[in-house]
């Protein structure tokens, strides 16, 4: 008897409606072809929406919750596993999984996307330019690009400005 593949669907708990009807589709796939999807397990966004795919089409679903409270799992989540352990249990998601599709995300989903990476597992982006990810923080001004050294130690001082400090010579 072979073991099932386990498939990782990783992405944003706040998900637009193109990408939670990539997600759908691709739990469908997922099901179709009898192996076993494993996300985050929260019924919001990217979670509920690929787990509702493959439950839907017949599939086994396993959510791996960041909370201590089986409540917060999607109603399409066959095996609700609680951590308590927060965003930490996004290791858990990587290394529980044979191969990781990241769908659209913010910061958790490219933690899991790295965590993956370093584990060697196989990491396939759908229509999620990773660069995008990174938007709202630019935006905010939480993200900033330097070029130089001399440019990064402009900036920090432009975000910290401090009183000049005289140095023994």
């Amino acid at each position: 008897m072979r073991r099932r593949l386990i498939v990782g669907v990783m992405g944003g708990g706040a998900a637009d409606r193109r990408t939670t009807e990539l997600a759908y589709r691709l739990g469908r796939l997922i099901a179709a072809a009898d192996w076993i999807l494993l996300n985050g397990g929260r019924n919001c966004g990217v979670m509920a929406a690929s787990a509702q795919g493959a439950k839907e089409n017949g599939g086994l679903t396993i959510g791996i919750l960041p909370d201590a409270d089986r409540r917060q799992a999607a109603p399409w989540i066959d095996v609700a596993i609680v951590t308590g352990m927060g965003s930490a249990r996004n290791a858990i998601n990587v290394l529980s999984s044979d191969v990781v599709v990241a769908c659209t995300g913010g910061a958790g989903t490219l933690s899991e996307i790295a965590l993956a990476l370093k584990a060697g597992r196989t990491v396939i982006l759908l229509e999620f330019d990773v660069r995008s990810a990174f938007a709202g923080q630019t935006a905010a001004g939480r993200l900033l690009l330097a070029a130089t050294p001399e440019e990064v130690i402009a900036q920090i001082r432009r975000l910290h400005p401090v009183a000049p400090q005289t140095h023994p010579a």
